[in-house]
């Protein structure tokens, strides 16, 4: 199971508009040159987002795009779930009762696929853009950390 580049764009410009700490609203330019992501491709993420109610657009010079919510209420999973299709190994999981598999009451691997659907859920929902921001700022203290110790001389 693969997560698509919607949800795994949508997650990397939430993360970066929540880096820039909501103190003016970001433009999609900015993002998609940070991200290395098309702009027309943020613009149709950015809608579904909003619709989520996950981010807030605002119009006119200046304009971009907030945080609707602080970014340690946004958990990844509602941001995935905002842009994507449901996140289930198999189809029988997450199927409605009338589209369901025949076969699920007596199935052998039904209860694992509902597991792990479950346990991927959780993990997604245990982690919000704050804690993202905590370690990308981790992560780039120790790249530049790792960049003096190579530049100074032993």
């Amino acid at each position: 199971m693969r997560l698509s580049t919607k949800a795994r764009y949508a997650l990397r410009a939430m993360v970066d508009l929540a880096m820039q700490g909501g103190s003016r609203p970001t433009p999609r330019e900015e993002i998609a040159v940070r991200q290395g992501i098309s702009p027309l491709y943020l613009a149709q993420l950015f809608s579904k987002l909003t619709r989520a109610g996950l981010v807030e657009s605002v119009k006119g010079p200046g304009g971009g795009y907030v945080l609707a919510r602080e970014a340690d209420t946004i958990r990844a999973g509602d941001v995935i779930r905002a842009v994507e299709e449901p996140l289930a190994p198999v189809f029988c999981v997450n199927a409605a009762p009338e589209e369901g598999c025949a076969r699920s009451p007596f199935c052998a691997t039904h209860r694992l696929w509902k597991q792990l659907s479950q346990r991927i859920e959780e993990v997604l929902n245990d982690v919000t853009l704050a804690d993202l921001c905590m370690q990308a700022c981790a992560l780039a203290e120790g790249i530049h950390d790792s960049t003096e110790q190579e530049a100074s001389p032993s």
